[in-house]
């Protein structure tokens, strides 16, 4: 019968006996082979984080190269010197600063005039004799 079984399977017996609920055979090794395999496993990610780590730095060099041939600054510098800046304008005072007015939007009595000048032209005879009497 085994005769039988090794020729229509033709030498998968190994895996047939496991299969079947026979016994495993041990690798004396085993361990040691998988202790290797891990270690060999952590060596190829240092490699490759070190790779990666000297490609960005190249990268960071040349960004700085053009961060240095046209003024720009980082990110991290803007939003320092930004920090500073508020810091030496509220030093002196206990609430936060004012936020700049952009020309135009302020109280300017100048613009205000404008504005009742603009009306006044759009009003007709009747009223606009009224307003000017006032």
């Amino acid at each position: 019968m085994n005769f039988v079984m090794k020729q229509a399977l033709g030498g998968a017996t190994k895996d047939m006996g496991k299969m079947l609920g026979g016994e495993e055979e041990k690798d004396p090794d085993a361990q040691k082979k998988e202790e290797e395999r891990q270690e060999a496993l952590r060596q190829q990610e240092e490699e490759r984080k070190a790779k990666y780590a000297k490609m960005e730095a190249e990268r960071e060099n040349l960004r700085q190269g053009i961060r240095d041939k046209y003024g720009i600054k980082k990110k991290e510098e803007k939003e320092a010197e930004a920090a500073a800046a508020m810091e030496q304008a509220s030093e002196g005072s206990l609430t936060r600063p004012k936020k700049a007015v952009p020309t135009g939007c302020g109280d300017e009595e100048e613009e205000e005039e404008s504005i009742v000048d603009t009306v006044m032209k759009f009003l007709p005879a009747p009223l606009m004799d009224m307003f000017n009497k006032k």
